[in-house]
């Protein structure tokens, strides 16, 4: 058994000879090492890294050499608390631009951006072949103070226009666009 002995009695008095038992602290030692390891994973796992670098790092070189055009992406613009504003640019050339209402959400849903979303990609989404395994690109703008229910609506609306991928001999229908995000 794990213990101390505490020496003692020098200098006329009784000599005491006690044991200290190390046993329950050192259990309790390592419940607590291993509560602490355990939650720093947790806390790990809880964290999204985000940053402003839309579409991505600025030393990524372009999917398709120097000489090609740029691919055209719709923009949804958040600011505006009255309306969506929906902008199909090449770079930072607009080609396009609409705006939409910001009404009629109902059960955490924009159906109406939902809808326009849709229609944009049937007029000008540049990736609709079913053996295409490419997908057209949605940059959402949002404001840091945008709540999460309003941001997951938005992303739901643009996730609502659907397209057919051919895969495993299948037509499966997914989203067609791939979303990314930038801060206002």
């Amino acid at each position: 058994m794990g213990g101390v002995s505490v020496e003692g009695g020098k200098g006329g008095r009784r000599a005491m000879d006690s044991e200290i038992n190390m046993i329950p602290m050192i259990d309790l030692l390592m419940v607590t090492v291993s509560f602490l390891l355990i939650t720093a994973v947790w806390v790990q796992a809880q964290r999204l890294e985000a940053d402003a670098q839309v579409p991505g790092p600025p030393t990524a070189p372009p999917p398709c050499g120097v000489d090609c055009k740029e691919e055209a992406r719709l923009h949804v613009e958040t600011s505006d608390p009255t309306k969506f504003v929906l902008a199909w640019k090449e770079g930072r050339t607009v080609l396009r631009s609409t705006e939409i209402p910001r009404e009629g959400r109902r059960a955490g849903s924009y159906p109406a951006l939902a809808a326009k979303v849709s229609e944009e990609w049937k007029a000008s989404g540049s990736h609709r072949d079913a053996g295409d395994r490419h997908f057209d690109r949605a940059v959402v703008h949002a404001a840091n103070d945008m709540p999460y229910s309003e941001l997951i609506a938005v992303m739901d609306a643009v996730a609502h226009a659907k397209r057919g991928v051919a895969s495993g001999g299948k037509l499966v229908e997914r989203t067609a666009f791939d979303v990314t995000f930038a801060t206002d």
